[in-house]
């Protein structure tokens, strides 16, 4: 039993208990049992913090129902080591070797130590933001639906926002809240915070609370950090300018909205598809050239040790500063002033490659088996459920139980990770002290 198995393995087991849960009469609004195709949908999607949804969660599901599913968007946003590994710190339980390797593979870092002090601080900055969401939304629907209602609603949608998930409880997501600069600001500032990666937070706080006590020390951030930040920042902002462009003179989504609207629906679009699922336009009337736009934002992602999936804002950058040591003759690939190791740019390759290749083999089996959907349409969903976005052009809830079982398996291939799957079908890697000659080959 590898790490990857371990991880694998226990994604697994938490889908199928949500599934289980979600199936008995409890869970649905009616009473009855749920399909079993339908709750290990809402399962996956829930765990693997999609939000992709075969029904209307907020009238289908009963309140206990919901609450399952705010439990498993939890636990998929934190992840499965660090949800478990957070009871063992409770109970007192102390780490092993073991555990700390699952850690650092779960959460994608260089060390081992402190393992104990992340899992504290990851639940401490989660709770956090999440009730810092929920406080913002309930001035949002308080108004129209009561304390009450609103409450659960600024609970459900908080923690669905931090987590990058994009279930809703409202049938047409925030299409109604289109104009609410209060919603839109909270819900993207969730989205962006929690998929950024909690190092990237961790240092940031390091940072302004050195600058408060006034400290003299020079504070150096991490490449990580810098190429989290300001990828994300290049991506925003060529995005809401981007969707601008595209969709404003659409009337079915942008055209009809004032310049104001625009802007905040431009903005929305622009974060939400990195990685969370929400929309505040129908995103099935977007134009085909907004549509692909959201597709290459989706596959991006978020950044890495994030809740968001993708093949993340790090990838993206070593892939393209390669391009750019090869374009300038250069045989090391730079960022920052720092060298990035082979060993990285080889994990990069892995990742684009396996990525494309899960999304293509997708999309010929959904094409196969639901022929009458447009391409477009079968490739935007597949790429939603690979990056875990959520985002649909609304036929999830129409396609094949065939198709719907391919989508399961790329929502959960998208979320353990292309590379740490493979890992745990192959086993360990067997290191070798052979080397071949080389020899040069035509390329490109």
């Amino acid at each position: 039993m590898t790490v990857p198995r371990t991880i694998s393995l226990g994604f697994l087991a938490v889908i199928a208990v949500g599934t289980l849960l979600l199936m008995i009469p409890f869970s649905s609004s009616s009473g009855d049992w749920t399909n079993p195709i339908v709750a290990l949908f809402t399962s996956t999607s829930a765990v693997c913090v999609t939000g992709l949804s075969v029904v209307d969660v907020g009238t289908y599901f009963s309140f206990f129902g919901q609450v399952i599913l705010v439990a498993l968007v939890q636990i998929g946003g934190l992840g499965y080591m660090t949800a478990t590994t957070f009871l063992l710190v409770l109970i007192g339980v102390k780490f092993g070797l073991r555990d700390k390797v699952a850690i650092q593979q779960a959460l994608d870092r260089t060390g081992l130590s402190n393992s104990a002090d992340l899992i504290r601080s990851i639940i401490g900055v989660t709770l956090i933001f999440e009730i810092t969401g929920i406080f913002l939304l309930l001035p949002v629907f308080t108004p129209q639906y009561g304390l009450d209602r609103a409450l659960w609603l600024a609970i459900f949608h908080s923690v669905n926002s931090w987590n990058n998930a994009g279930f809703s409880l409202f049938k047409d997501s925030f299409i109604g809240f289109q104009s609410s600069i209060l919603l839109n600001l909270v819900v993207t500032g969730l989205i962006i915070f929690g998929g950024i990666g909690y190092g990237v937070l961790f240092q940031i706080y390091i940072y302004l609370r050195d600058r408060l006590q006034r400290k003299s020390e020079r504070v150096v951030f991490s490449l990580d950090l810098k190429v989290a930040i300001s990828t994300s920042l290049i991506l925003l902002i060529a995005g809401t300018v981007a969707f601008f462009l595209i969709e404003s003179r659409n009337p079915n989504t942008f055209g009809n909205l004032s310049w104001q609207n625009k802007i905040l629906a431009a903005w929305f679009q622009s974060v939400t598809p990195r990685t969370a699922g929400f929309n505040t336009i129908d995103i099935g009337k977007m134009t085909n050239a907004g549509l692909f736009l959201t597709i290459a934002f989706m596959f991006i992602g978020a950044s890495p040790g994030g809740t968001g999936g993708g093949i993340k804002t790090t990838t993206l950058r070593v892939l393209t500063s390669c391009t750019k040591a090869i374009l300038q003759g250069k045989e090391d690939v730079l960022l920052y002033e720092r060298q990035i190791p082979l060993n990285l740019i080889l994990k990069a390759v892995g990742v684009l490659v396996g990525s494309i290749a899960t999304v293509i083999l997708a999309t010929i089996l959904i094409s196969l088996t639901d022929p009458n959907i447009d391409f477009i349409q079968i490739l935007f969903e597949v790429v939603s459920a690979f990056a875990t976005v959520g985002l649909s052009t609304g036929i999830t809830a129409n396609v094949s139980a065939a198709a719907k079982l391919v989508l399961i398996a790329t929502m959960f291939i998208g979320r353990v990770g292309i590379l740490l799957l493979i890992g745990a079908v192959l086993g360990d890697p067997r290191p070798t002290a052979i080397h071949y000659p080389e020899e040069n080959l035509l390329v490109g």
